[in-house]
């Protein structure tokens, strides 16, 4: 596949700066951050050296001394002015911050011209190693799911498709058989990143219940639900806090995040319960018994899918366009979304049917005083129309 991301374009014209920033690439598993960088070396005329940490023992920060060492002896042997390390699935070396700093420091003090990619698929251990020993030293590039222009540019997929099969690329191959099509986003992406992006990586007592977690908040995406209810449904003698820290994994991961409500005070926002939202719709439909052509004809199912659909493209965004997202419900008012930027305030509501109730939106407008609302669904902004645009656009 040829097709490239717009995020290379912004690595490719770093790597040709005279300064030296660690570059850091982020983001879920299978978005392409590997082919991206594959892409950029066959742009780029310095010499390059990659390896991954996917089978290195975790412990072994020697593993990043006998790389870099590898890499100088390349850089000295190619004669060139510059050199390009890549280490792929960094964040599986235990402390691996501190030694990339060592080295890194070193390569400074030496004069040595050799520019560093680090690509990790776990968002919370990578920020962590980030802030605690690299700062100054960093930039980093998050690559989130694909979004529908993606989609429809490199697989030529319609509006309808990507609400159900989602944004992963490495899956589009197979929707014309959608029995294998789900099997493969369940075993093959789903499953790896749950244990090896966060059971792998992180401490988790209980990772049945997290596991669960996930099945119910695909099940209920685009709805709020108070972790107390979520408990009953489990059946497990867990308690909220932990099921808030699960949810917290499963959203670094990018699979499932659980949204706040918007609330002037933030005691009140960090309290309440979660709208459960997936990173990319693939993660709901590859768990519905029910086939991509059966659940079109139903609209009440499909509208759900739309919603869902939405509001990942604002979550995807959110990562990289630097605003944030709620959703508001004060009795029996309720907006899908809003969004907050700065001292700038956006409120969405999300109508795929044919009924378009806006109660909601005008409490919300008559409380908070946004500086916009949008309806978004068959009248107003179209769904699809939504969905080719950058949210960011809309501050």
């Amino acid at each position: 596949m040829t097709f490239e991301r717009q995020q290379i374009k912004t690595l490719e014209k770093r790597l040709k700066e005279k300064r030296r920033y660690i570059q850091v690439i982020m983001g879920p598993r299978q978005v392409g951050k590997t082919t991206m960088v594959t892409q950029l070396q066959k742009k780029i005329k310095s010499p390059q050296y990659f390896v991954s940490a996917d089978g290195a023992i975790a412990s072994a920060g020697f593993w990043i001394e006998q790389h870099w060492h590898i890499a100088r002896n390349k850089f000295k042997q190619s004669g060139a002015a510059n050199f390009v390390f890549v280490m792929d699935e960094i964040q599986k070396i235990e402390n691996w911050s501190e030694t990339v700093k060592l080295l890194w420091d070193e390569d400074t003090r030496n004069n040595r011209q050799i520019k560093v990619i680090l690509l990790g698929s776990s968002r919370l251990l990578l920020q962590k190693g980030l802030t605690e020993s690299l700062a100054g030293r960093f930039e980093t590039t998050y690559l989130g799911h694909w979004s529908f222009s993606e989609m429809h540019k490199a697989f030529g997929w319609d509006e309808n498709k990507f609400v159900w099969f989602g944004g992963y690329p490495g899956s589009a191959a197979l929707i014309k058989d959608e029995s294998r099509w789900k099997h493969y986003v369940s075993q093959s992406l789903v499953e790896t990143s749950i244990s090896k992006d966060i059971l792998m990586l992180t401490r988790v007592d209980k990772p049945a219940l997290m596991k669960r977690l996930f099945e119910l908040g695909c099940l209920y995406s685009g709805q709020i639900l108070s972790f107390t209810k979520i408990l009953g449904q489990l059946q497990d003698s867990g308690n909220t806090v932990t099921l808030s820290h699960y949810l917290d994994l499963l959203d670094t991961a990018g699979l499932l995040a659980g949204i706040e409500k918007y609330a002037s005070d933030k005691i009140r926002q960090r309290a309440s319960s979660p709208k459960f939202l997936v990173h990319n719709t693939a993660l709901i439909s590859s768990q519905n018994a029910e086939t991509y052509k059966e659940v079109h004809t139903k609209p009440e199912q499909w509208g759900r899918m739309v919603e869902s659909a939405v509001g990942a493209h604002l979550l995807n965004h959110s990562h990289t366009d630097d605003y944030r997202i709620f959703y508001w419900r004060h009795r029996d008012n309720e907006i899908d979304f809003v969004l907050k930027k700065g001292n700038k305030i956006i409120g969405l509501e999300v109508k795929s049917g044919a009924t378009q109730k806006l109660s909601g939106m005008n409490a919300f407008k008559k409380q908070f005083k946004p500086n916009k609302t949008f309806l978004i669904g068959t009248t107003g902004l179209s769904w699809r129309e939504f969905l080719k645009m950058n949210p960011a656009e809309l501050f």
